[in-house]
């Protein structure tokens, strides 16, 4: 067979993005367009997920290159990984929903390494949803670390196979109007069906999602055949 038709995809990735553009649509200040992605979107994405059948969620949340923003809006994207490591995660745990994380978190001060190593223990049962957040995350940097780790057999060292076992991305989703994947899963994504909308991260929600899975129900994978 030549040619595969699914209508839900088992492992969905979102590159989270437009997040500033639309608090300043809005009038707001920068963080609070992560911050409703943070405290709002995450987890209604999440149960959507769980109701659709899909079993991975993968979501770009900080890249290797954000480091390079401003640093008040740093401190607060730091102050928020801080309370969705407390609060959401705590919320996402009661749902069945197991936490998992990629990316070097060496870079992130020790409390929010030691908070995101919390949830992940305390969370692996957890069997609903598997949701991953690419945190210091890029592709680039994942195959470097690979390669370091892993010589030639280095597909297997990717953060994908060697920290939580997942399989590639069926589907990956990309809001807020840019149509490149700046990097994100560079190596697992070769054969993903690629989705991009103009609707910005924030304004992401159910019946976006929605939307994007019944596009991906037509796609026809060939997977190179």
């Amino acid at each position: 067979m030549t040619e595969t038709k699914s209508l839900v995809p088992k492992h969905v990735a979102i590159i989270m993005d437009g997040n500033r553009r639309w608090a300043r649509q809005q009038g707001l200040s920068i963080i609070k367009g992560h911050r409703k992605v943070a405290e709002e979107m995450i987890e209604r994405l999440a149960d959507f997920a769980i109701a659709e059948g899909i079993e991975y969620l993968t979501l770009w949340a900080f890249s290797t290159e954000n480091w390079q923003r401003p640093k008040d809006e740093l401190d607060g994207i730091m102050a928020l990984f801080r309370e969705t490591f407390s609060t959401s995660a705590k919320r996402l745990h009661k749902k069945g929903v197991r936490v998992a994380v990629i990316g070097d978190l060496n870079r992130f001060p020790d409390d929010i390494r030691k908070g995101v190593e919390f949830w992940v223990e305390e969370t692996k049962e957890n069997n609903k949803l598997i949701v991953t957040f690419a945190l210091n995350y890029g592709g680039r940097d994942d195959i470097k670390r690979a390669v370091k780790l892993g010589g030639e057999d280095f597909e297997n060292f990717l953060d994908t196979k060697r920290v939580i076992d997942i399989p590639d991305p069926d589907f990956l989703i990309r809001p807020g109007g840019e149509k490149r994947l700046s990097g994100f899963l560079t190596w697992q994504t070769v054969y993903t069906e690629l989705y991009f909308t103009d609707v910005l991260m924030p304004d992401f929600d159910e019946k976006e999602f929605a939307k994007a899975l019944e596009d991906y129900a037509q796609r026809q994978r060939r997977f190179g055949k």
